[in-house]
């Protein structure tokens, strides 16, 4: 069982200037009040991002943050 939601290790990426597109992704999801915040669930996730993440440019980056939140949940 992971430690922490998607959400919860996604604004540990805000970044408020030159950030890259997974740091950009956590500062729009912040403004996001509908955002799954408690999901663990990749499909759950996904599938609200694709219906409702218009601040999102690409699911990549969306694939890109879940990978490193994997790598970072492998390090606790």
């Amino acid at each position: 069982m992971r430690s922490r939601s998607f959400y919860q290790w996604l604004m540990t990426q805000r970044k408020p200037e030159d950030a890259d597109e997974v740091q950009e992704f956590a500062n729009a999801a912040f403004y996001d009040t509908a955002f799954p915040k408690q999901s663990q669930d990749f499909d759950e996730i996904s599938k609200y991002l694709e219906e409702n993440g218009s601040y999102l440019m690409s699911m990549q980056i969306f694939d890109e943050a879940w990978h490193r939140f994997l790598a970072s949940e492998e390090e606790l």
